[in-house]
């Protein structure tokens, strides 16, 4: 399942409106209507754990991928290096010896170890133009 679903469908499961869930979270309406049509991703861990503790789930939970998604990568040394680190994590969660509340906690400082990458490089990105 995608973001998108699983955040539709938690949100729909608790019997929440996009308004009131919006509301909880600290965000827009509209902002929620795009991450629900797959359109945007939260901008921020805050935003993310926000919307989990509100649907009362995890972050880790909500932003995690199914194994039927693809991940592409740019290069085949990239590529490499995504599927041995997916590879490690995926063994490491199913071999069992670690507690329900310990691979929270991996895949959470995972998550953090993505946004904090993904915020550093945004200062380096060159401004987009908007378009016309």
């Amino acid at each position: 399942m995608t973001f998108a679903e699983k955040l539709k469908s938690k949100r729909q499961g608790l019997g929440l409106s996009q308004s009131a869930l919006a509301k909880e979270a600290g965000i827009t309406a509209r902002t929620l209507q795009n991450y629900e049509m797959g359109k945007r991703y939260p901008a921020s861990l805050e935003i993310a754990q926000r919307l989990a503790q509100a649907l009362g789930t995890t972050s880790a939970e909500l932003l995690s991928v199914g194994e039927e998604s693809i991940v592409v990568a740019p290069s085949q040394d990239a590529r490499r290096q995504l599927a041995e680190l997916v590879g490690a994590v995926s063994g490491l969660f199913a071999g069992g010896e670690l507690s329900e509340e310990d691979r929270d906690a991996a895949m959470e400082a995972i998550i953090a170890a993505y946004w904090a990458a993904k915020k550093e490089n945004r200062k380096y990105a060159p401004k987009e133009k908007p378009q016309k």
